[in-house]
């Protein structure tokens, strides 16, 4: 069982900079492939960022050269750090862990409660 705590999130203006944290408790921590997923109000639940268990990163191409996702496994943590932002990256982001953990949202079993980013143009 791992438990997810998403923070960072917040009201930025365009063009600005936020960085996310995902706490995991845990001790098996490290065994996870960690993502990030983002939902808009209407929108589905979309792929942004992961790690896999192996290190690679992967991200989805909207944020390509913008964001980057690490892990620090001493403090089971994964972060999102977010430049250059957008209005259209405004959404609730939700960190998420799983034994598969690829892009699509069913391959992770656990999830944060989610954290609200508002980017304003």
């Amino acid at each position: 069982q791992v438990q997810l705590l998403e923070s960072g999130g917040g009201l930025v203006q365009a063009g600005g900079s936020l960085r996310l944290s995902c706490a995991a408790s845990g001790r098996t921590f490290s065994s996870y492939a960690m993502g990030w997923f983002r939902q808009a109000p209407g929108k589905e639940r979309e792929f942004v960022a992961r790690f896999s268990i192996g290190g690679i990163t992967y991200y989805t191409d909207s944020v390509k050269g913008r964001f980057t996702i690490s892990r620090d496994n001493a403090k089971n943590t994964v972060y999102l750090q977010m430049n250059n932002l957008k209005p259209e990256d405004t959404a609730v982001y939700y960190c998420a862990a799983g034994y598969r953990g690829h892009n699509t949202s069913k391959t992770y079993d656990y999830w944060g409660p989610g954290t609200q980013v508002t980017v304003s143009s």
